[in-house]
């Protein structure tokens, strides 16, 4: 099997090789690869196409890529590599010449089958469209663009959605403008999934959505596999630091941040020392002339809700992680808040319970599917923030729930991400797309 993947970013394996630096944001990509690298022998020759800069973005060439980690599993394959120049710090924008360089990968490759993780970029229908073959063609549904439009605001009032500071003006980047571009990123998502014939999904709500988009869909239900360093460590309760939130991005409305500064009054009247860390970029930062002008209207607008409920000496904003950085926040965190106004299955979320972590999640989207209330998380319904306090007040006040809560998450999370078996699953997943499988849905088990 001759398969080519489209990934969002360069896999780590390959940057390595290449010697760039290189993120680790997609572990699902990590994970799959690590798996086909150790294989003492694969049945499939794999192609990568990445986005990239400079004279990478023009790369393709056969490198020798190496595992990440080694113990028994090491090993290393020939993979064949290939770089394209996408603006992707402006997803809404789609470059036609994007077809003409997937179009001479494809002659250059000549895949069997192309993978495509995820819908968010351009790049994306770009090869939908130059590979023009919907059965051969599989995408990995993530975060339901379109749906998550229609979700952007995120209960704010009106003050802040109309708000447009200086940055707003300059960059056309108000909070009305960003729920624009993810609707045109929607609108261009749709035609991947129409011009498509399979994806793989997780939750009842990608399932859902996808099959609305392209009703001739086949549906393959298969889980994400995290970063490595996940997979190792365990939350502890006697080396948290007690009433700690912890919140893996904060950085625009959909994350929902907001929620949970308006649920902090309540949380702080019974336990005053309760702090939030929050991981991601700061868009708060208002010290220096420069980070005044660059400040956004949704930074703006939590700056006055830090001010209003007392918040100055209680948040803090950790800059960007990698891995490790990631994983020392959530196990120093009391608990784990993903308050989102719309996610399908949250890494976030992921890496936490695998740590097992005490999480409580806005009932939304894919989340209901990936944890069961009571057992390895506790619900809140989005926007309701006094039932968001309430939950967390409920890990704080009793140390035997967020017991029961972390070893119910372990036990989740490691079914629903064994990287062995989803590994297993994928390779099965290609080999009934190239045998022809049948036009009805494979889900491999009902949701």
């Amino acid at each position: 099997m001759r398969i080519l993947w489209l990934c969002n970013i360069i896999p780590p394996a390959a940057a390595k090789a290449l010697g760039y630096e290189y993120s680790v944001r997609e572990g699902w990509i990590t994970g799959v690869l690590e798996r086909f690298l150790g294989e003492k022998k694969s049945e499939i020759k794999l192609g990568i196409c990445f986005p990239a800069e400079g004279e990478l973005a023009t790369f393709a060439g056969e490198v020798f890529l190496r595992t990440m980690a080694g113990g028994e599993n090491a090993g290393e394959k020939k993979v064949s590599l290939f770089g394209f120049d996408e603006n992707m710090r402006m997803p809404e924008n789609y470059d036609e010449g994007l077809e003409s360089r997937f179009a001479e990968i494809l002659a250059e490759f000549s895949p069997d089958l192309v993978h495509i993780f995820g819908t968010e970029f351009p790049h994306a229908l770009a090869m939908v469209r130059s590979f023009g073959r919907p059965k051969r063609t599989l995408v990995g549904l993530q975060g339901m663009i379109g749906e998550c439009a229609k979700s952007y605001r995120a209960d704010l009032p009106d003050r802040a959605w109309k708000r447009c500071t200086l940055r707003d003006v300059l960059r056309r980047d108000s909070l009305r403008q960003q729920q624009e571009k993810f609707r045109i990123r929607g609108e261009r998502e749709r035609e991947v999934l129409k011009g498509c014939g399979h994806v793989t999904g997780r939750t009842g709500f990608d399932r859902s959505e996808s099959l609305a988009c392209n009703p001739g869909l086949i549906y393959h239900k298969m889980n994400e596999t995290m970063r490595p360093c996940f997979y190792e460590g365990k939350w502890e309760r006697e080396r948290c630091q007690s009433h700690e939130i912890f919140i893996s991005q904060g950085d625009y409305p959909l994350k929902g941040l907001h929620y949970l500064l308006w649920a902090m009054a309540d949380i702080r009247r019974e336990f005053p020392d309760a702090r939030i860390r929050v991981a991601g970029i700061s868009v708060t930062a208002y010290r220096t002339w420069k980070e005044k002008l660059k400040i956004s209207g949704y930074g703006k607008y939590l700056r006055e809700c830090i001010r209003q409920y007392g918040l100055e000496d209680c948040v803090e904003i950790l800059g960007k992680l990698d891995g490790e950085g990631m994983k020392e926040a959530y196990l120093r965190s009391h608990v784990f808040v993903c308050p989102s106004s719309l996610e399908n299955s949250p890494n976030c979320l992921g890496e936490a319970m695998l740590l097992g972590v005490p999480c409580v999640a806005s009932r939304v989207g894919g989340i209901p599917d990936l944890a069961e209330e009571g057992k390895s998380i506790l619900f809140f319904e989005k926007g309701n923030e006094k039932k968001l306090a309430e939950r967390i007040l409920e890990i704080f006040r009793q140390d035997g729930l967020a017991q029961r809560l972390s070893e119910g998450a372990r036990k989740r999370a490691r079914l629903n991400h064994d990287g062995d078996v989803n590994y297993a699953r994928l390779m099965e997943i290609y080999r009934e797309i190239l045998r022809g499988a049948s036009d009805t849905c494979r889900d491999g088990g009902s949701l």
